[in-house]
């Protein structure tokens, strides 16, 4: 689903929201690498950001002519801050009324409300759809991000336990929140 662009003000910086194209491919494999390498909060390590510029093609397809998914990039005074994405749960008609959300920041980028505003723009993007449901998963001990997402009304509802293994050989579990629209 394309999002139509929008600016905003966040600390006297324009903040522009919008969907990626093709053209942002690149530009987004780097950005992977790059916020994957700054935090052991997201979804894998830097090393396995290896995508080519056709697995972006089609990723960015997916969620540009899907009415169940949706990628926003963020550019605060033209420079790529980060990304909010959501997909549809797949599987049966009974989980249709689910959306599943993921956010990703550079780190010079967090603790300036950038973060919260994106979410607030994609959960009304899902609610608008007709979304019953947001869901998400935080790693633990990522206390910023977990007080964010409760600020916005995600209510922890389970974990995995030890459900990501660090190269170091530690573990932490991943926490299950859930937005309930209805």
């Amino acid at each position: 689903m394309i999002f139509e662009e929008r600016k905003y003000t966040i600390n006297g910086k324009e903040l522009v929201l919008r969907s990626a194209t093709n053209d942002d491919a690149e530009m987004l494999i780097n950005f992977l690498k790059k916020v994957t390498g700054e935090t052991r909060f997201l979804m894998m390590e830097s090393d396995e950001a290896d995508l080519s510029l056709e697995d972006e093609y089609e990723f960015l397809n997916k969620h540009n002519e899907s009415d169940g998914a949706m990628l926003i990039m963020g550019f605060l005074d033209g420079e790529h801050v980060g990304n909010c994405s959501f997909t549809r749960v797949s599987g049966s008609r009974r989980y249709n009324h689910r959306a599943n959300i993921g956010i990703a920041l550079l780190q010079k980028f967090t603790e300036q409300g950038i973060g919260r505003l994106m979410l607030n723009v994609m959960l009304d993007e899902i609610k608008k759809l007709g979304f019953e449901q947001a869901e998400l998963i935080v790693i633990d001990h990522n206390d910023r991000a977990k007080h964010l997402y409760e600020s916005l009304g995600f209510k922890e509802c389970g974990r995995y336990p030890n459900a990501n293994k660090y190269d170091d050989g530690t573990y932490a579990d991943d926490i299950l929140m859930v937005k309930n629209f209805i």
